[in-house]
């Protein structure tokens, strides 16, 4: 039977790890943890559940942690996990069986899996939110992170397949905390925005402000709240359409020093 090595990377998780750790105990063969030097319990918690631990810094594209926990693994298989992810146990089951399977361990490198996010209260099943498909199971040695962007997937050689079973993502604790990762997810997008202009005549300028006020806003909001059905998420599902549509003339706002 295949090995599987769950992988983490991780800052002042100290609310979430222990729920994430136990969904995948019975699972992984070894688990590994980079933190990025937090300043709470969260080193203490992985301990206690035997893990093998890094603590380093805390660069702004987080992927260059997970990464490292990547490289660090050892068995067969790598699931890359957040924190803020449980494994359901359908999900276990399944993984669990996959690795039993020699035909799938010799044909398939990585496996999408579809992931539900909870908000305000409730799993968000429209608005393109779910199946919101992840790519975080592959052989090691098979999947790496491009290591440039928030939201980048794994690049994996060779053949991928899907899995049925979600992984449950719980993100936000609160509205607050909602707003907290929002701020600093504009901040690295108006950071963006300034490395791509930089040297761009005006004309280029104002096409690309023209886009970020107005054009991929509009288009957001039409295409997740109406297109996509996130209506039918009521209330939540409102509220992320907006402030996700929202982002895109805020983080400009920033580029400007405005905000």
């Amino acid at each position: 039977m295949a090995t599987v090595s769950v992988v983490l990377a991780v800052f002042n998780e100290e609310e979430n790890l222990a729920s994430c750790l136990d969904s995948v105990k019975d699972l992984a063969d070894e688990i590994i943890i980079v933190d990025g030097g937090s300043s709470d319990r969260t080193v203490k918690i992985a301990e206690k559940y035997g893990v093998k631990v890094k603590v380093t810094d805390n660069p702004q594209i987080f992927h260059i942690n997970k990464q490292k926990a990547i490289d660090m693994a050892t068995k067969d298989w790598v699931l890359q996990l957040d924190a803020d992810e449980v494994v359901s146990r359908e999900l276990n089951d399944e993984i669990r069986h996959l690795t039993k399977r020699s035909d799938h361990v010799n044909s398939l490198n990585g496996y999408w899996i579809p992931r539900k996010n909870w908000f305000l209260g409730r799993f968000l099943m429209k608005g393109g939110q779910y199946p919101d498909y992840t790519l975080r199971l592959y052989r090691r040695g098979k999947g790496r992170l491009p290591q440039k962007t928030v939201h980048e997937q794994a690049a994996v050689d060779g053949e991928v397949g899907y899995l049925k079973h979600p992984l449950l993502h719980y993100p936000y604790k609160n509205f607050n905390m909602y707003l907290e990762k929002w701020s600093r997810y504009t901040d690295l997008i108006a950071s963006q925005i300034e490395s791509g202009l930089q040297n761009k005549g005006l004309l280029t300028k104002l096409f690309y402000m023209t886009g970020y006020f107005f054009i991929k806003p509009i288009n957001w909001l039409l295409t997740t709240y109406i297109r996509h059905k996130g209506f039918y998420d009521l209330w939540p599902g409102f509220v992320f359409s907006f402030f996700s549509a929202l982002r895109f003339p805020v983080s400009c706002l920033k580029y400007l020093k405005i905000l």
